[in-house]
């Protein structure tokens, strides 16, 4: 007789709590699924107002906790946090999901037990992204640079070793798959994370303007966009969103009367300028793309660089379940300017009802069926000790 999974001992690891932000959303709709759950997490600084996805319950923290300077500084400590997380005694439990971007994978675990590894993504300043990531830290020379290289090779090692202790990898985007494949050798299911669609809603409005909101830093790309829209002064542009480069946007866009830069909105506005697009235009290239689901569920259409996450949900010309946007092939303001013009030819064609039906498949709902659906697979196997043969390794979870 298969267990029910309100009687499975279940622990939820999650990297850090400091704000409530996609991957705490995360959490919370794992909570929902696993009411009985017990929490760890490497620090807990997550405000009073922020924590009520949490229910009450107690954060079972590491020593990094009491560092000095933790609680502003703790992401100094990541060379220790590999140590931290191995300290967690979880003897007690039958299920264990780790929400992972950094180290929370690394709990460890018995033959008993079993280990599902939810990835937003492996950890990228240890991989594919540590140039850039040692460039924007002003890191690429000196003593400090050589020890930040010397650490993050450590981390690398460990990381690999790390991943031997997970039974089942879910990533959050068939791009995030791809790179657990490359760093892991390990294939992985693709859930996508849950939006909180309800929030944006389809209305019937005028569609005059093109829209980016984005905060505003290197990798978002917001700079491609604004100048690309140089380049067609017959069209608007909305510009949303602050952050660091935000004064560079402001000058990028001055002495073009048809790009309006808003800054940072509250939601209601957000979405009402989301309902009154034309057009979401997405230039960065992101492990998944809450926005990009966020201006669906409006209605709005998408013109999105066609890597990352983007190509779970933009579904382009020709697919047999509707188009609801296009998709760019080079980061580059001439290959976004292209894009327009081409969604320009076929916009029309694209309707809020397909692109609202869209968003649907990256809803809390459907993302809290797919772990239910993947957990009773697994007890039905006899968890917590499943069978060799087990085919979800290889599988993606889709909402019709």
């Amino acid at each position: 007789m298969t267990t029910p999974i309100s009687q499975v001992k279940v622990a939820i690891i999650h990297e850090w709590l400091e704000h409530y932000a996609g991957s705490e959303r995360v959490v919370a709709e794992l909570l929902k699924i696993f009411p009985q759950a017990e929490i760890f997490a490497v620090v807990d600084f997550l405000p009073p107002e922020e924590r009520g996805f949490l229910g009450g319950r107690k954060v079972t923290t590491t020593f990094v906790q009491k560092l000095p300077f933790a609680r502003k500084y703790f992401r100094n400590y990541l060379g220790l946090m590999p140590i931290a997380v191995e300290q967690f005694d979880l003897a007690k439990f039958d299920l264990i999901v780790s929400s992972h971007h950094a180290v929370a994978k690394g709990i460890i675990t018995g033959p008993d037990q079993f280990h599902i590894c939810y990835v937003h993504s492996p950890m990228r300043y240890a991989w594919d992204m540590q140039a850039a990531y040692l460039r924007q830290s002003g890191l690429e020379r000196g003593l400090k640079g050589m020890f930040v290289r010397w650490m993050l090779h450590r981390i690398r090692t460990w990381d690999v070793r790390a991943a031997s202790g997970v039974d089942v990898f879910v990533a959050n985007s068939s791009y995030i798959a791809r790179r657990i494949r490359k760093v892991y050798r390990r294939d992985a299911l693709v859930i996508h994370p849950p939006v909180e669609i309800e929030r944006f809603q389809v209305a019937e409005t005028k569609r005059s303007s093109y829209i980016v909101a984005a905060r505003q830093v290197p990798y978002k790309r917001v700079d491609l966009v604004v100048e690309a829209f140089r380049k067609m002064p017959q069209h608007r542009l909305m510009v949303v969103g602050g952050g660091p480069d935000h004064d560079k946007i402001v000058e990028l866009a001055a002495a073009s009367p048809n790009i309006t830069v808003k800054g940072k909105v509250p939601h209601d506005e957000l979405l009402a300028l989301m309902q009154g697009a034309k057009a979401f235009v997405f230039a960065a290239e992101e492990d998944f793309g809450i926005a990009l689901v966020e201006a669906q569920a409006c209605g709005t259409p998408l013109i999105a660089f066609g890597r990352g996450g983007a190509l779970d949900i933009v579904r382009p010309e020709g697919d047999p379940k509707g188009c609801t946007g296009v998709l760019f092939d080079t980061q580059d303001a001439d290959a976004i300017v292209a894009a327009v013009q081409r969604f320009e030819a076929i916009g029309a064609s694209i309707t809020s009802e397909n692109c609202r039906r869209n968003a649907l498949r990256f809803s809390e709902e459907a993302f809290r069926q797919h772990v239910t659906e993947l957990v009773e697979g697994l007890l039905d196997q006899g968890l917590p000790t499943p069978r060799m043969s087990d085919p979800l390794t290889s599988m993606t979870i889709e909402a019709e």
